[in-house]
């Protein structure tokens, strides 16, 4: 793993890259590690921190710019459904909840505990969408496995 990098790290794609990456900082509590800029502002290149989490936030591309990626990147705005659910684990779930709302994310699922008996966890999560569409998960770990 090179240093400084998490062993996964996803890349999102939305309709307007550097609206959500500061919408992500704000709602969600992400900060900005790189961000570079092209022609017109348009985001090259992102990478937002969570804790020892990372993702990269790119602009949507209305076609394939590059034969090395034959495939668009699109937002779910431009998709029938999801194509991916993100979790990230906090430290208080409910005034992570309340920073995310008051952001304006919507809340899918309100905060709750998800206890799968004594020989496994129960977390505390809520599901919010993002500016695009995008489904998150936001859990904090209430018991560990006995």
């Amino acid at each position: 793993t090179p240093l400084g990098w998490p062993r996964i790290a996803p890349g999102l794609y939305y309709r307007d890259a550097a609206a959500a990456i500061d919408w992500l900082c704000r709602a969600f509590g992400f900060s900005v590690r790189l961000r570079v800029e092209g022609e017109g502002g348009v985001i090259e290149h992102s990478e937002l921190e969570y804790g020892e989490g990372l993702i990269m936030v790119g602009q949507e591309e209305s076609e394939s710019t590059t034969p090395r990626f034959p495939r668009r990147r699109i937002s779910p705005l431009s998709s029938p459904g999801n194509t991916q659910d993100l979790t990230i684990y906090v430290d208080d779930v409910d005034a992570h909840c309340a920073r995310a709302r008051a952001a304006g994310a919507t809340i899918v699922a309100e905060p709750e505990v998800h206890d799968y008996g004594e020989d496994y966890w129960a977390d505390r999560s809520y599901g919010a969408l993002d500016l695009d569409g995008h489904l998150w998960w936001f859990s904090q770990r209430v018991r560990s496995p006995a």
